[in-house]
């Protein structure tokens, strides 16, 4: 155990208790945090973590409990208190602003001006500066919608470093970044404490846990569980104190004979939004009874491919033929209609109406139809029922259908999803990123209705930065790269380094 634990800590939450109406989300939570360490506050989907630093950032009040950093206990907190008491944090969605700089979002409303006008140069070697001492390399130049996820994050991190802060809260901060990116984000935090800074991590990763945190508060339906020191305890521990039960690691998935080619790409040529070509003449079969996982670096034409054969997108070549039907180019209307779903990328973006209840989105594909709708009148009966139904079995919380889904934990929001899609029962799903921001409690759920799907002698296409997700799901891998399939390997007879190879443009050889 590290000596930071023999100080007062620097941040001390206790009685934490939080109400929304009738709804307790949260009970009497104490959560501590010392200086130079690494505090990883674990739980499941909506168990109440972000809700919990969401107070400490002043987000909204706590109904009963205090808080106190460096000594001083605060009556109120707001977010303009919290950093002026050198708190930042770091969203699971990142709050920039995409058409402007690097630096006009690290700087927006710290701006420093030369007569009526900002001083951009002094703005620009500030910020180089802030960049070159953390170690956090990035143009201050570039424009937020020009670069990589990753990026983004690098630019919330020196936002808050810039406004001063010596605690940071990151929230959920590898959900959206690739392999490579969780690597280097390991080092910033190993680095940012080795600075004297204070870190608290809200996740579900186990192994990110095991890799960062020194140690870890476990909060489960809102309630205290436990505190563990990392080193002294494995990622099972971790795991069933986070859920309440035993979890599985292993994907159950027996061998089946697989059917026919359901959906055939040949030669597809796809430009991106740059006009860039992306997809640079792809080939895949994909059959009935199997999962088909597409393993590879971000940014090598996943998202072209998903967009282009979902109909949200075009192709410039090429064919994609679904059930022996041509939908090549055809709207996403006519794709869903000749059996293929999805789980997109981007939850938010392409998955759900935010501004809509629940039960709404479990039907949006579906609303027009039996027995959701009739002769151009909804069934709302019908409509609640299936709701109720796909919130039980796929354990969304909260459990109200009538709640927004902008309200709901990005977890939550992803069951809302999958619990779609699935119950859809589609010929074809595309699962890009299935499991993106879920606990192991749901991970291990829904890699059970994706081998269900592929059981039922329908076929999944599986793309995942996930490397292990990929392995352990998939019958069979392909590995794309530079807008091409480049090998396929049975996920039985590889490992991870061979793909890893293939993922970096490396040979078979």
């Amino acid at each position: 155990m590290k000596d930071y634990f023999s100080q007062a800590p620097v941040v001390s939450m206790k009685n934490i208790s939080k109400r929304f109406g009738d709804k307790e989300v949260l009970t009497n939570i104490d959560f501590d945090l010392h200086k130079c360490e690494v505090h990883a506050l674990l739980g499941e989907n909506g168990a109440g973590k972000t809700t919990l630093m969401n107070i400490l950032y002043g987000m909204f009040p706590p109904s009963e409990g205090s808080i106190t950093i460096n000594g001083k206990t605060f009556e109120k907190m707001s977010p303009r208190a919290a950093i002026e008491a050198g708190i930042g944090m770091v969203h699971q969605h990142f709050m920039l602003i995409e058409p402007l700089t690097v630096t006009e979002n690290i700087i927006l409303g710290y701006e420093k001006s030369k007569g009526v006008f900002l001083d951009r140069k002094a703005a620009y070697a500030e910020v180089e500066k802030l960049s070159k001492e953390y170690n956090l390399s990035i143009n201050p130049k570039d424009k937020i919608e020009d670069i990589s996820v990753g990026m983004q994050q690098r630019v919330e991190i020196l936002k808050a470093l810039y406004h001063g802060a010596d605690i940071l809260i990151f929230d959920e901060p590898t959900a959206v970044l690739t392999p490579q990116e969780i690597v280097e984000f390991i080092e910033i935090v190993k680095r940012l404490t080795t600075l004297g800074k204070s870190i608290i991590i809200i996740t579900h990763k186990l192994s990110e846990i095991k890799a960062m945190a020194d140690t870890c508060t476990i909060i489960r339906r809102g309630k205290y569980i436990d505190k563990l020191i990392v080193s002294e305890v494995d990622e099972n521990i971790l795991a069933e104190k986070m859920v309440g039960r035993d979890v599985s690691f292993n994907v159950d998935k027996k061998d089946i004979k697989k059917g026919g080619v359901i959906l055939n790409i040949e030669d597809l040529w796809v430009k991106d939004k740059r006009g860039i070509d992306a997809l640079k003449g792809l080939n895949l079969k994909l059959h009935a009874g199997e999962i088909l996982g597409i393993a590879g670096v971000d940014g090598n034409g996943q998202s072209e491919l998903i967009d282009a054969i979902t109909g949200m997108s075009k192709s410039n070549r090429g064919k994609v033929i679904l059930n022996g039907k041509d939908i090549t180019n055809k709207s996403t209307k006519e794709i869903l209609d000749t059996g293929m779903n999805s789980i997109p990328e981007d939850r938010q973006k392409r998955g759900l109406i935010l501004e809509y209840p629940i039960k709404d989105n479990l039907i949006l594909e579906r609303v027009s139809k039996e027995p959701f709708s009739s002769k151009g009148r909804l069934n709302f009966s019908n409509i609640a029922e299936n709701a109720k139904d796909l919130v039980e079995k796929f354990d969304i919380r909260p459990t109200d259908i009538n709640e927004k889904a902008g309200s709901l934990s990005g977890g939550n929001q992803q069951k809302v999803i999958i619990a779609r899609e699935i119950s859809n029962d589609p010929d074809v799903l595309i699962a890009a990123q299935p499991t993106r921001g879920l606990d192991v409690g749901a991970i291990e759920f829904i890699h059970q209705y994706l081998v269900e799907l592929r059981n039922k002698n329908k076929a999944v296409l599986l793309i995942s930065f996930e490397l292990d997700e990929i392995m352990d799901l998939s019958d069979r891998i392909l590995v794309i790269y530079d807008g091409k399939i480049v090998g396929e390997k049975d996920p039985k007879l590889t490992d991870e380094f061979e793909i890893g190879r293939l993922m970096a443009g490396g040979s078979d050889e």
